[in-house]
């Protein structure tokens, strides 16, 4: 059978629909108002691929390497190439398109949205999730090439290459494909039956003007409606500036638009709506006996149901019983939001600071709000109980150091130093990346930093060594206390601008010994909390738009793009006589006896780059013979070259996930506007990291990682099946990193003996 209605559909027909289409059926079912809706049966789409003659051609294609970047590649475009040119039969487009005009009378005005729906509910989420596509605003002319174009996204490379990681048959794994009568909503969001994280008996209710797809893709700041499930109360509301919604145009097409000044910051629901989207989610949790996850939409007063799902991120959350304090509310509603950068909760009074002289009103317990950190900012940082940004992203200054220092931190707020008024009490949540206000009960006193250690550490013992990563000396000591193996990553430019001059400038005024002293007394700090353990050291790598913030700074180029600019090791061989006084620092600390001080090269493209400043080592009296040094593999450039470079010496190759990620993508990692696309998860990232650490053991060199990923489970589980010499993670991550390299690695023995 071609297509089935929703109404013959139910929840044990997920082989036929699909998740989607079966949780849609119920819905139907159960009375909800659902608009009309057909789906196109996964056996319709086994039936394409066979009967067209295209089946063992595609799987053919798709039966690849998944490490092989470029044999992925051709998988994905070979596979989607058959799908696409292959005409659909005559039969299957009569049927699709007499279903659809049986969804509305008027056929020339009717549009759809067109939603894949996977069967193969056993695979590993990470294998479909973000491949399934949607295509809203459908008209009868396209939809016959839209239900391809899903069946098509069973095969882009990431589908292909977790199914291909993880011993799938992608000959068994098919798809249905939802089309569903368009709701041209006014209003629009998604519902919680209970706390999607804690689980408390509250229903929490997102909304915002136009589509849906606004609220789900993250495009716009939806309002927030709080209501207690006993007593029906609305507990909170929160007004968000809803800048953006996505409409339906004059020509079918769905495009975004500025919300109109007088709705910018209106309510989108009031009390009658809650109270409808309450009565329905009360119905729909009834019906399924588990708590959901609801996608709605509101036009003409009528109410609809588009999705649900189970929730499952019940009692996985990171939020603390303090945080759910603060998400429940005792203040006056949000202030600001973005993203939460540093986990935990902490309130105090706001200091606004625009401006470094500004710093010393900074007290303890009090909330940084500014546009950005810099360096120079640290001390105060130190004494905050939180900090709160206007700019920046998860790899942000402000990010890195709050994360070390244990302070929470909201950070891309894109307001907060206008939206908070100076010495008013807020409260900080680093977990949802909001600020609310006003100081709710159960908030504690945040540890100063010496004390925030663990208590009575268990250290897993492990093969996989598991160091941590310093941004600033002043966080020696918590991070030695964490057990760590050593230091993976301690960031020179950190030292130096805390100066709040460039180089050149406190050369310039306080000469070469006092700057060669700034830096041998920062790593020497780092290195005598952690002696014997190693400590590796990476040398200058700021970009040109952070050096002119400093004094000095207005001797600095301007650049379009300081991420691809004058940094890193092409900065330091064009200014190979400031070069010189940082490697002569590490020729005196290796004097004193530091001899567990590694030297790491940031930025590094090719041999050429390692043979000037192994050339450079010799020239400061450092035998590259006698002394541990190596470099990062933060460029695509850097992991083809791998080979090369160690043929030339280097003794260990160090990834830099945040700038290879950036790099192979094509994403900046600090702009906000393509924050979805950072994925350091990517599979052309973990082929590049995967071939290195390859080519790097069959040269004995030592590999490992220090960038933010290293904090990630997946990741850290993907590298001890590599073979990765260590991760370094960070301060707060570094006992569960233990933990999970603990597991992979005795599964890895277990499987090897049943072997």
């Amino acid at each position: 059978m071609t297509v089935r209605w929703l109404e013959d559909i139910r929840t044990d027909d997920r082989e036929i629909a699909g998740g989607k289409g079966a949780s849609l059926g119920e819905l139907t079912e159960a009375g909800l108002p659902v608009p009309p809706a057909f789906v196109v049966t996964a056996e319709t789409y086994r039936a394409f691929i066979e009967e067209t003659g295209i089946a063992e051609a595609l799987f053919e294609a798709v039966d690849v390497d998944p490490e092989d970047s470029a044999a992925l590649a051709d998988a994905e475009r070979r596979a989607q190439e058959l799908i696409l040119e292959t005409p659909m039969p005559d039969s299957v487009r009569a049927d699709v398109l007499a279903a659809f005009d049986d969804l509305g009378a008027d056929v020339d005005e009717l549009h759809v949205a067109v939603r894949s729906s996977a069967t193969a509910e056993d695979l590993p989420d990470a294998s479909f999730a973000g491949q399934q596509e949607t295509f809203l605003n459908v008209d009868r002319d396209a939809l016959l090439d839209r239900v391809k174009d899903c069946w098509a996204s069973l095969f882009t490379q990431r589908a292909i290459y977790y199914r291909g990681e993880h011993g799938f048959d992608h000959a068994a794994v098919d798809i249905a494909v939802v089309v569903q009568r368009m709701v041209d909503a006014t209003r629009s969001g998604v519902l919680f039956t209970s706390h999607p994280s804690t689980g408390d008996d509250t229903i929490i209710i997102e909304a915002a003007w136009g589509l849906g797809e606004a609220v789900v893709s993250g495009t716009v700041s939806p309002d927030n409606y709080v209501v207690d499930r006993e007593s029906g109360e609305i507990r909170e509301v929160t007004v968000a500036d809803k800048k953006v919604e996505q409409v339906r145009d004059d020509h079918g097409s769905t495009v975004e638009r500025e919300v109109s000044p007088d709705r910018r910051e209106a309510q989108v629901l009031d009390t009658e709506d809650i109270q409808a989207l309450v009565e329905m989610a009360e119905r729909i949790e009834a019906h399924y006996g588990e708590p959901q996850d609801v996608e709605w939409a509101m036009t003409d007063g009528d109410l609809y149901m588009l999705q649900s799902r189970p929730i499952t991120t019940i009692g996985e959350g990171q939020f603390s019983e303090t945080g759910a304090a603060a998400a429940d509310g005792n203040g006056d509603g949000e202030l600001a939001s973005g993203h939460g950068a540093s986990p935990g909760v902490a309130a105090g009074p706001a200091r606004i600071v625009t401006k470094l002289d500004q710093l010393d009103k900074v007290g303890e317990g009090d909330v940084i709000v500014t546009e950005m950190t810099t360096p120079d900012m640290v001390p105060a940082m130190k004494r905050a109980a939180a900090i709160v940004t206007d700019e920046g992203g998860m790899t942000s200054h402000a990010s890195i150091v709050s994360r070390e220092l244990g302070v929470p931190a909201v950070v891309g707020t894109g307001d907060a130093t206008t939206a908070i008024e100076d010495g008013q009490e807020v409260t900080v949540d680093g977990d949802r990346g909001s600020v609310r206000a006003g100081t709710p009960e159960g908030i504690e006193e945040r540890q100063p930093i010496e004390e925030a250690r663990p208590k009575a550490p268990v250290k897993p013992m492990t093969a996989t060594e598991v160091k941590v990563n310093v941004s600033i000396p002043q966080a020696a000591e918590r991070a030695a206390a964490t057990g760590a193996d050593g230091v993976g990553l301690l960031r020179m430019e950190h030292m130096i601008m805390s100066t709040d001059m460039t180089p050149d400038r406190y050369i310039e005024e306080h000469g070469v010994d006092e700057y060669v002293a700034e830096i041998v007394s920062g790593i020497r700090g780092v290195a005598d909390e952690f002696y014997p353990r190693p400590v590796r050291v990476r040398t200058l790598d700021a970009p040109t738009d952070e050096f002119r913030q400093l004094e000095g700074g207005d001797d600095e180029p301007v650049e379009g793009n300081p991420m691809l600019g004058f940094r890193g090791i092409r900065r330091s061989l064009a200014e190979p006589d400031v070069f010189a006084h940082e490697l002569e620092a590490f020729a005196q600390l290796y004097e004193l006896g530091y001899d567990n001080v590694e030297l790491m090269f940031p930025l590094v493209n090719d041999e050429d780059d390692v043979v000037r400043a192994r050339e450079l080592m010799a020239d400061a009296g450092i035998d590259p013979e006698d002394r541990t040094w190596g470099i990062m593999v933060e460029t695509p450039a850097s992991a083809m070259q791998i080979e090369e470079m160690a043929a030339e010496g280097i003794d260990f190759a160090s990834f830099g996930t945040n700038d290879l990620t950036q790099y192979t993508l094509a994403v900046d990692r600090n702009n906000e506007n393509v924050a979805d696309r950072f994925d350091e998860l990517h599979p052309a990232v973990l082929k590049l990291i995967g071939r290195t650490i390859r080519r790097c053991r069959d040269h004995d060199v030592k590999t490992s990682i220090c960038g933010q990923a290293g904090s990630h489970p997946e990741m850290v589980r993907f590298l001890v099946n590599e073979g990765i010499s260590s991760i370094s993670a960070n301060i707060d991550a570094v006992r569960d990193v233990q933990h999970e390299v603990k597991r992979t690695e005795q599964q890895l023995l277990l499987e090897s003996v049943r072997d």
